[in-house]
């Protein structure tokens, strides 16, 4: 298991990340092929795959709390993703039944899942609690998903007229045997703790945290509830207009804040081999296959994205919250356009050693939301809020 040699080991990786012109690069034999130039790269914990799973909110917005955490000025730590969904399992099965099955059950949640996790159950280190417990390498969470669901549509099916006392323990016992139970006093660097002792021992308040994002179908400078199949928890969200929502961004990656990152990776312009991600001038879909095979690959224009643009593909269902991420840092490219740096949970095979450069166009488009604290809100936007 992973121990304090693990920090450190992450305080050195930390440390040998620190400088803004970050990621190496081959030297390019076509000189119209992507440079980047890091203008900012904050703190990150190392990649790791969410490997065969739909708990990619976890790894992300987990890693967002631990870039958190050393802002903060704690020492580096290495959260358990899988302790967030072993418990949001919990929260997800008694949704489901309550609402009588009509709302969504499988893999995906959303960042503020996690919080609500770290809020109601506390932390734990990956040294304590892995989430598998299974044989192989990786996580793999088909089978779980859909064990899991037959218990709670058994349930909800109500065969008996009324639900007995034995379906949650009996659910929860399945949740173990693929995960592993939650302990509930664990020893890390030298001390003891319970997963509610180890969150408050760490600097994070779950209530500094908050979700924006931009939407014309709600009033903008007001909260709403986003009707995205995977907010079953019911997750408020601050919209704002689209400058504003790229102002948040903005703003706190100058000041040091990174940001857990909602959006939809679907596009064919999402290049997860080269690591750019863009939204090109002309659609792929009229792109000769010599153009396709140049789409993240050499530079070339983009479209110019306008709100309305932005709901109509949200509306048609052309813009999904399918992958959840962490942004850490900005850069440009060698015609001087900026990038955002992405963390990624697909190990570090994909994209730039795990990273993804992405356009403005792309994050103006493709993005659900982001979440941040509190306080690299720009103070012109709390006023609209009146915060």
């Amino acid at each position: 298991m992973r121990t304090k040699l693990i920090q450190f080991i992450v305080l050195l990786t930390l440390t040998a990340i620190q400088p803004v012109l970050g990621f190496s690069q081959k030297e390019k034999k076509d000189s119209n092929e992507y440079l980047f130039n890091d203008l900012i790269r904050l703190d990150a914990t190392p990649i790791i795959s969410q490997d065969i799973t739909g708990t990619c909110w976890s790894f992300s917005t987990t890693s967002f709390l631990e870039s958190e955490i050393i802002r903060l000025g704690h020492a580096p730590v290495d959260l358990s993703e899988m302790y967030n969904v072993h418990q949001i399992y919990q929260e997800k099965a008694q949704n489901f039944v309550r609402r009588q099955g009509r709302t969504q059950f499988g893999e995906g949640s959303l960042s503020h899942d996690v919080i609500l996790a770290y809020k109601k159950y506390g932390a734990m280190p990956q040294s304590a609690y892995s989430g598998k417990n299974y044989d192989g390498e990786k996580y793999i969470h088909a089978e779980l998903d859909n064990v899991l669901s037959g218990v709670v549509e058994a349930v909800v099916e109500n065969k008996n007229k009324s639900l007995s006392t034995a379906w949650f323990p009996a659910y929860t016992s399945v949740l173990d045997s693929y995960m592993g139970a939650v302990p509930e006093k664990f020893n890390f660097d030298g001390k003891s703790y319970s997963p509610e002792s180890f969150a408050e021992s760490l600097p994070i308040n779950p209530d500094d945290y908050v979700t924006i994002t931009s939407f014309t179908h709600h009033p903008f400078y007001s909260s709403f509830i986003l009707e995205v199949p995977d907010n079953w928890s019911n997750g408020t969200y601050y919209n704002v207009p689209l400058n504003e929502f790229i102002q948040v961004i903005d703003q706190a990656l100058e000041n040091g804040y990174t940001l857990a990152w909602d959006a939809d990776v679907s596009e064919k312009t999402w290049n997860r081999k080269s690591g750019v991600a863009l939204i090109p001038a002309t659609d792929y879909s009229d792109m000769s296959s010599e153009e396709k095979a140049k789409v993240g690959v050499e530079l070339m224009d983009e479209k110019e994205i306008t709100q309305e643009y932005r709901q109509e593909l949200f509306d048609n269902y052309q813009t999904t919250d399918d992958h959840l991420m962490h942004i850490i840092g900005k850069g440009r490219d060698q015609e001087n356009k900026p990038y955002y740096i992405v963390k990624n949970s697909w190990g570090t095979k994909a994209g730039i050693e795990g990273y993804q450069y992405v356009s403005l166009p792309y994050m103006q488009l493709k993005s659900i939301a982001v979440m941040v604290h509190k306080d690299a809100i720009p103070s012109s936007l709390k006023k609209k809020f009146n915060w």
